[in-house]
């Protein structure tokens, strides 16, 4: 873990930390919370009926949404990671850990568009501490006003 990171070792402690990312950045916030192998999106071959796992947990995922400009979601899934969609763009395999900073830098203004001419094409680059970077391609057709006032 980098030093300054907090460790969220549930996707309640996760919700948490987004709730006071939204005060901290005046957002509305709205949370919905799957719980049981049955409701969760990555336990499609849970039978039916069957709500824990193989070693007795409720699974738990929550999906998260910020009002306000940029669209933002969250998706925490049970394993540790997230799937965070900045106006359309997904942006897959989040660390758990890494959301609040990836939220921060995309609210604090420092994530960016970077455009390519040959072959043409966009990046989304959200800087992350510990001179990360996660970096997602965005399809032209996907480049919404918010996205475009972005490029560098």
């Amino acid at each position: 873990m980098i030093e300054g990171m907090e460790h969220l070792p549930t996707t309640e402690a996760a919700v948490i930390a987004l709730r006071a990312i939204a005060a901290e950045y005046g957002r509305e916030i709205e949370v919905t919370h799957d719980v049981g192998a049955d409701q969760t999106s990555r336990r499609s071959a849970a039978g039916v009926g069957v709500t824990t796992d193989p070693d007795g947990s409720l699974p738990h995922e929550a999906f998260v949404e910020f009002g306000g400009s940029p669209r933002v979601s969250v998706r925490l899934f049970p394993e540790d990671d997230a799937m965070v969609t900045v106006e359309g763009v997904e942006c897959p395999d989040i660390p758990r850990d890494d959301v609040p900073a990836f939220l921060r830098s995309v609210f604090g203004g420092l994530a960016h568009v970077t455009a390519r001419r040959f072959p043409p094409g966009y990046r989304l680059i959200v800087p992350l501490p510990g001179d990360r970077a996660h970096k997602e391609l965005i399809p032209t057709i996907f480049l919404t006003p918010w996205l475009s006032s972005r490029v560098r």
